[in-house]
C-alpha cells in the first residue's frame, strides 16, 4: 500500500514522495483518523530514511486504496483530518508561486476595475494614479495585457458580484444566545473596504450600552473594544478563502458575545497557538491594499492587539476556532474585571474631571509626553469607555476631553 510519488498533492521529484506502509512497520496515528484510515493502522515512512513520524503539515498524503479524492489527510495542528475538496484545493492553491488573490483574470480587462472607487478609497491618503493599481496587485501583465487580478476585481471590480459571488459580509443580531430567533439582519455587498465598516456599524449598533456621563446627556459604550472588533474584521476579509463558494463572511451578534466567521481555516502548516505570535497572509493583494489604507497598524500583531484590547477592557480574550472549512473568532461581551489602568491614565483622567473638559494639547502639557503619544492613549480611554469627545474631528479646535461612563467603576 505504498503511496507512489503521484500522491504529493501536484507530483513532486521522484524520490521525495513519503508512502503509507502496514502495521508491519511503527503505529504512529492514534485517533483521529476515520474508521477505514483507523482499520488499516497505517503509518507515514518517507522513502529515504528522514524519522519522520506523521504526516506533514504543509502538504497531504493520501491512502491509495482509497484515491486522492475520498482517502486525502492532512496534519493540522496535532490531528490528523479528512481533507475535504476544498482543503486539498487548498494545498494545491498554496503549492503555486501566487495566492489566489493575484491569479490574472485573462477574460477581463483594466476597465473592469472601478478606478473611481479606489481613489475614493485612498483620497484621505494621497491621490491614485492608474499606474499604482500595478504597484498594489490589483492588476497584472498576463500575456502582453494589464488585466485585473482576482484580488483586484474583489477588491474594486465593477461586476465583481458575477466574478466573486461569495465576497460579500453577511450579518445577524440574534436573540438570546443561540440563533433560534433574530430580530436584525443585513447584508453588506460593497466593495469590502465600505462593507468593513458597514459591519462594524451593525455591531456597534446592536451592542451599544447607554449611559450618562458629565454634561453629555447620552454616551454610547461599545461593548465590544472598537480596536478589536476592527482588527477581527479586518482580519476576517484579508484571510478569507474567496476560492471557496457557497458562503459569505458571517458576522453574529448574542446577547453575550460577537461572532466573526470566514470560509477557510489556517493555512497548511500553522496552527492557533503559532497565530497568536504572527500570522502569514493568505491574500496578498487584498493585504497589501488594507495595509495601505491603515486599517491594519502592522501584520502579525493583529491577535496580540486584539487580545490586549479585550483584557484590558475587562473583557475575556478572544476566542478562535476551526469549524470545518471555515475559521472563527469569538469576542465575548460580558466583562470578567474592570478596566486595566496604570498611574498615567488615572492622572489623565483626574486632570480630565473638569466641568469645560480638556483639550489634547492641554492633556499633553499636564503629563509631560507628546501630544501624538497623548492622542494614543487618550482613544486607548475612550475604547474602554473611560474617556468621552466632543467635536467634530481631530482639527477642531474646540475638541475636548471628558471623562468617560466607565471611569466610576474605577476604584
Amino acid at each position: 500500500m505504498a503511496l507512489s510519488n503521484k500522491g504529493r498533492m501536484g507530483g513532486g521529484r521522484k524520490g521525495i514522495g513519503p508512502r503509507l506502509v502496514r502495521r508491519n512497520h511503527r503505529r504512529i496515528f492514534r485517533g483521529n483518523l476515520s474508521d477505514q484510515a483507523r482499520h488499516n493502522e497505517l503509518v507515514l515512512r518517507p522513502y529515504y530514511e528522514t524519522n519522520s513520524e506523521a504526516p506533514s503539515s504543509s502538504r497531504p498524503h493520501f491512502l491509495k486504496k482509497e484515491g486522492v479524492e475520498q482517502g486525502t489527510y492532512v496534519r493540522l495542528g496535532s490531528t490528523n483530518r479528512k481533507a475535504n475538496a476544498e482543503l486539498q484545493a487548498e494545498f494545491r492553491r498554496r503549492m503555486q508561486p501566487q495566492s489566489f488573490d493575484e491569479l490574472p483574470t485573462p477574460e477581463l480587462n483594466s476597465e473592469a476595475i472601478d478606478f473611481q472607487a479606489a481613489s475614493e478609497c485612498f483620497s484621505e491618503l494621497r491621490k491614485l494614479r492608474r499606474q499604482d493599481l500595478a504597484t498594489l496587485g490589483v492588476t497584472t501583465r498576463h500575456q502582453g495585457r494589464t488585466v485585473p487580478t482576482m484580488g483586484g476585481i474583489i477588491l474594486f471590480g465593477k461586476d465583481r458580484t458575477n466574478h466573486a459571488q461569495d465576497a460579500w459580509i453577511q450579518a445577524g443580531r440574534f436573540d438570546g444566545t443561540d440563533k433560534a430567533h433574530f430580530f436584525d439582519r443585513a447584508e453588506f455587498r460593497e466593495y469590502p473596504v465600505t462593507a468593513i465598516e458597514h459591519a462594524i456599524a451593525f455591531v456597534e449598533r446592536n451592542t451599544r450600552l447607554g449611559a450618562t456621563i458629565g454634561r453629555i446627556k447620552r454616551r454610547d459604550v461599545p461593548a465590544v473594544p472598537p480596536s478589536a472588533l476592527r482588527e477581527a474584521m479586518v482580519n476576517a476579509v484579508v484571510h478569507t478563502d474567496y476560492a471557496q463558494r457557497g458562503a459569505p463572511i458571517r458576522v453574529s451578534v448574542f446577547d453575550d458575545r460577537v461572532e466573526i466567521e470566514n470560509p477557510g481555516i489556517l493555512l497548511p502548516g500553522l496552527t492557533i497557538d503559532d497565530m497568536r505570535d504572527g500570522s502569514r497572509i493568505r491574500n496578498r493583494v487584498i493585504g497589501r491594499v488594507v495595509q495601505e489604507l491603515g486599517l491594519v497598524e502592522q501584520w502579525g500583531t493583529g491577535i496580540q492587539r486584539m487580545t490586549r484590547a479585550c483584557v484590558e477592557a475587562g473583557l475575556p480574550a478572544p476566542e478562535f476556532v476551526e469549524t470545518a472549512a471555515r475559521f472563527r473568532v469569538t469576542l465575548r461581551t460580558d466583562t470578567i474585571d474592570k478596566p486595566i489602568v496604570n498611574a498615567i491614565d488615572r492622572r489623565i483622567l483626574a486632570f480630565l474631571n473638569h466641568a469645560d473638559g480638556r483639550s489634547t494639547a492641554d492633556v499633553a502639557k499636564h503629563i509631560l509626553i507628546t501630544t501624538r503619544a497623548t492622542q494614543t492613549r487618550l482613544a486607548r480611554l475612550a475604547n474602554l469607555g473611560l474617556a468621552a469627545v466632543v467635536g467634530t474631528n481631530a482639527r477642531d479646535p474646540r475638541r475636548k476631553w471628558y471623562v468617560g461612563a466607565n471611569a466610576r467603576h474605577l476604584s
